[in-house]
């Protein structure tokens, strides 16, 4: 019994701490969703040129886009006309950050490696994007590629309703997921593993180092959510160094993101973007244990631990009241994942006159996981030729497409295409 109580205290206390930050992350979320110009996006990511690498780069830093999101709109990106080396750039530096968990890292972390986070982001996506630029204006040069045309993209037009909706309901739902088991799993370290583990039996700060980076490549953690993991792993005596390491490897690489990128873009292309992730991780994991004292640190490591709350910037009362909205918000996002039918609106029989030329298709897709995938999935099969509307449930998978001389084969290149699997008509 007494392990329960510790338990939840320990997750009770992780919560409090990161709650405004987070929730405040989320608004900036539904800020970027509403007001960023999407026409404006293939236009400074076309070009196989530096620039187009920082672009995307400076684009992807504070999305909060976790891995689930960021593939099918990397891959997006690509198939309507951005570069090879830009979709790689983007794809790096998203995952690895954004306004939520850079909220977290500070709350939890300290803010020497909230800004420290962001910057190794942008860094190994750029890297990324130019190593990729490289390679394919080699291949280029041997075998000139078809010119594409880029599709034109539309401009959103979204209500104050519609960003808070996507800020506290459909972005939160895509990664809430996620976000409960890093703090569960956080919660659990922090009462199973001893206090200075990584001390006794991991001295070496770089064999740490190695260990949670082999650790980190195939397992998947949101960015956010590995902040309450990485803050424990400090508690428990992690080096800073290390502690980077695991926040960039681990939300950044996994077994599906390394699937569709290899499947999608080719195996050099998928090299190239482990390689900027590992490389850029341990360089500058090396620069902040070699450079900057700990302690600089493990302040505010040691003030969650011990309980020392007064001297926090955000009052108790904020903290608590925030953990108090969060956890209903992430109640809320839970049982839309998995008990969809009890959000399902009860629509009105109605009689509707049917047009002889229009008709309607039916298909299952598999592994749109996120509301991201679903945005991605409409807006690609819309531009088809044909299609005048496309309406999907996320929980089944099911596509109901409407048009005239729906081409079923090019729905299914599309799809595939965007790293999704095409099951066939239902």
């Amino acid at each position: 019994m007494e392990w329960i109580l510790l338990y939840i205290g320990e997750l009770v206390e992780l919560t409090i701490e990161m709650a405004p930050y987070l929730m405040l992350g989320f608004l900036f979320a539904g800020m970027l969703y509403a007001w960023f110009p999407d026409q404006k996006m293939v236009k400074y990511l076309g070009k196989s040129n530096t620039a187009s690498a920082v672009n995307a780069a400076l684009l992807g830093v504070p999305l909060p886009l976790c891995s689930c999101g960021v593939i099918p709109t990397g891959v997006s990106f690509y198939r309507n006309g951005a570069s090879k080396g830009s979709s790689v750039s983007f794809l790096i530096s998203t995952p690895q950050t954004g306004v939520d968990s850079i909220m977290v890292t500070g709350s939890l972390l300290g803010w020497p490696l909230a800004i420290i986070r962001p910057f190794v982001a942008f860094v190994t996506g750029v890297l990324g994007g130019i190593l990729t630029n490289i390679s394919e204006n080699r291949a280029n040069k041997a075998n000139p590629p078809e010119k594409t045309i880029p599709v034109e993209t539309v401009k959103k037009k979204v209500s104050i309703q519609g960003m808070l909706q996507y800020a506290f309901v459909d972005f939160l739902q895509d990664i809430v997921k996620w976000l409960t088991i890093g703090l569960l799993i956080a919660a659990l370290m922090a009462v199973i593993i001893p206090e200075d583990f990584f001390l006794i039996y991991l001295s070496n700060d770089y064999l740490s180092m190695l260990i949670i980076l082999l650790a980190s490549i195939p397992l998947y953690v949101c960015a956010t959510g590995s902040v309450p993991i990485a803050a424990v792993l400090m508690m428990k005596g992690l080096s800073p160094g290390a502690a980077l390491v695991f926040l960039m490897a681990g939300p950044a690489t996994n077994a599906a993101t390394i699937s569709v990128i290899g499947n999608t873009m080719g195996r050099k292309t998928l090299f190239i973007y482990l390689f900027s992730i590992i490389a850029g991780a341990l360089f500058f994991g090396i620069l902040v244990n070699e450079l900057l004292p700990r302690n600089l640190f493990m302040s505010a490591i040691h003030n969650i631990h011990s309980g020392q709350h007064n001297h926090q910037i955000l009052p108790r009362w904020l903290q608590v009241g925030s953990a108090i909205v969060l956890t209903g918000l992430m109640i809320n996002g839970l049982l839309r994942i998995y008990l969809p039918f009890l959000f399902k609106k009860k629509t009105p029989l109605t009689v509707t006159h049917i047009n002889n030329t229009m008709n309607i298709k039916t298909i299952l897709v598999e592994g749109m996981t996120c509301n991201h995938c679903k945005m991605n999935v409409e807006n690609n099969l819309k531009k088809m030729n044909g299609v005048t509307d496309v309406k999907i449930d996320l929980a089944s998978g099911h596509v109901s497409l409407e048009g005239e001389n729906i081409n079923l084969g090019d729905t299914e290149k599309t799809i595939n295409d965007l790293g999704y699997k095409y099951k066939g008509v239902v």
